[in-house]
């Protein structure tokens, strides 16, 4: 039976599973499959509190025994620091996963390109989110870059938006208008392929905008100041 992944409120001690063996990660891995048909086990792992495993399954982090008899939901807490070691790991898997840059839908973006272009950053981005409007302001300030601006119109009364933008005779110009300075476009039907960009989000796991995708794969979530987007900018060209 398919366990559906929702979180609800759970504090473990540290020393909850003290005294317990280790078993074999395959066979855990193996029971807690079981429960999980057609779902992919990201990872499965022994964490560094006795008897408790860690299981990451698309964007949830839960723990089992190694049986797979009980599954915990929740927050392990250090009791020393009060701080959430379940957080700690979700930022770091968070800051290892990666997207093959040319993987994404560039075909269906809005492209801007400054200067020389060279370097590569996709955004998924959504006309009416706020903290899109502040990226563009510090997206001015960076040159030799080409932006694939990948409309995500997820938030109330952006997908009407979005389509007047992608329909506007000079896509780019309407989007910087409207991001910087507010100018709406006129009305105008087209064809879109704002379903396939939200589809692709999804599969992506956006979760929100906007969503910065660099050359070399890596992401970062949120808004962040030109001299972030730089040093990103730089490190993902020369790891490519």
């Amino acid at each position: 039976m398919t366990i559906h992944l929702k979180l609800f409120i759970s504090i473990l001690s540290l020393s909850f599973f003290s005294g317990t063996l280790w078993a074999d990660e395959e066979a855990v891995k193996k029971a807690v499959q079981s429960h999980f048909e057609g779902q992919k086990i990201d990872s499965l792992k022994k964490t560094p509190f006795s008897g408790l495993y860690e299981i990451v399954i698309g964007d949830e982090l839960f723990y089992s025994d190694d049986k797979a008899n009980y599954f915990f939901f929740g927050h392990v807490i250090d009791t020393k620091t009060r701080a959430s070691m379940t957080n700690e790991r979700i930022e770091e898997i968070k800051s290892a996963r990666r997207v093959p840059f040319d993987t994404l839908p560039l075909q269906h973006a809005i492209k801007a390109v400054k200067g020389n272009g060279k370097r590569k950053l996709a955004v998924y981005t959504d006309p009416n989110c706020p903290y899109c409007k502040q990226l563009e302001k510090e997206l001015i300030n960076i040159t030799n870059v080409t932006v694939y601006n990948l409309l995500y119109p997820v938030l109330n009364g952006s997908m009407e938006l979005s389509k007047k933008i992608w329909c506007s005779e000079n896509q780019i110009k309407a989007w910087e208008d409207f991001m910087l300075k507010g100018t709406t476009p006129a009305d105008k039907d087209c064809e879109t392929p704002l379903e396939t960009l939200v589809k692709s989000g999804r599969e992506n796991k956006v979760s929100g905008t906007p969503t910065l995708i660099f050359s070399d794969g890596s992401i970062v979530g949120g808004m962040i100041p030109v001299a972030a987007i730089e040093e990103k900018l730089e490190n993902a060209s020369k790891e490519k």
